[in-house]
């Protein structure tokens, strides 16, 4: 599949409403940090961010949410949480949301602490950054989404991280994307274009139960 096949979207494509979907993806996700509490299980958050998303004027979801506590947080999109796991005092969490705004995609996730767990804190601290580095050398060195993904194993492993394999990002556009869906960004040959590439970065820590997850469009704004 050529390039311009793997970034093809549809006729009501606009890249300010990819950005505007953006911005209210990020709103709902600080709604959802914002009724966390400790005691609260990972389905109890997902029916308070249903109250968030009303008040947004979301349209859909293009994936389910995806909350993650604790031990859950090293578990990949497609793997089962363990649905006895609830919100420490001292813990961690990740968020993870696919969300429609004005026939767009919103994609958004991060990784948060409640309490004094400074090991958790840099792990979550740790997603941001590598995510940062990872699309800067995007913006600057004019990498291939493979050779992104690449470059992200390096400098995770040089932090004392492990960054899990199956997490390599994706498209997203008008919705719904999938009729344009051309693989995986850390498969793409060549330079993901801005605007429609979600870099996905998901780190655990070598040998404890705890990892974080950070994601965000591709954008050279």
């Amino acid at each position: 599949m050529s390039p311009i096949e793997q970034e093809a979207v549809g006729n009501r494509f606009d890249l300010r409403l990819m950005q505007h979907a953006r911005e209210r993806s990020w709103a709902a996700l600080q709604g959802i940090r914002e009724r966390m509490r400790a005691g609260i299980s990972e389905d109890e958050a997902r029916t308070a961010a249903a109250e968030v998303f009303q008040a947004l004027g979301m349209e859909r979801l293009w994936h389910p949410v995806i909350i993650r506590i604790g031990p859950n947080t090293t578990k990949t999109y497609r793997e089962r949480s363990d649905a006895s796991v609830r919100l420490g005092e001292n813990d961690i969490y990740f968020i993870d949301l696919g969300l429609v705004f004005e026939g767009h995609e919103g994609d958004v996730g991060d990784t948060f602490v409640v309490g004094d767990a400074p090991a958790l804190q840099a792990c979550a601290d740790a997603a941001r950054a590598l995510f940062k580095v990872v699309a800067d050398a995007w913006r600057t060195q004019g990498l291939s989404g493979e050779a992104l993904y690449g470059f992200a194993e390096q400098q995770a492993e040089a932090m004392g991280w492990r960054l899990n394999h199956e997490v390599k990002g994706h498209r997203v556009s008008d919705f719904p994307h999938a009729v344009h869906k051309a693989g995986d960004l850390g498969e793409l040959g060549e330079r993901p274009a801005s605007g429609l590439w979600i870099l996905e970065i998901q780190i655990a820590h070598p040998s404890e139960p705890y990892g974080a997850f950070y994601e965000d469009l591709l954008s050279v704004d």
